[in-house]
């Protein structure tokens, strides 16, 4: 299941402090080059994900259906 927290305890607002810092490395990068890099990063966690049945395609559906909207602005 896509749960906002770990197994090890660490919260998703750890995580995301995190990610922010490590993107905030990546400057010399165009954004559109790290979104793609994101982009395929996230498609094989993902995938991974389902394959070793820690979520299923059904949830992986709804986190896309959600991210695009997110993405977009949809609902604002």
């Amino acid at each position: 299941m896509l749960s906002p927290v770990g197994a090890e305890g660490a919260t998703l607002e750890q995580c995301i402090d995190e990610i922010d810092q490590f993107v905030a490395s990546l400057q010399r990068y165009q954004e559109p080059v790290l979104a793609f890099a994101l982009r395929m990063h996230l498609s094989a966690m993902l995938r991974a994900m389902v394959d070793c049945h820690t979520c299923t395609r059904e949830e992986v559906r709804q986190f896309l259906v959600e991210l695009e909207q997110e993405a977009l602005g949809v609902g604002d």
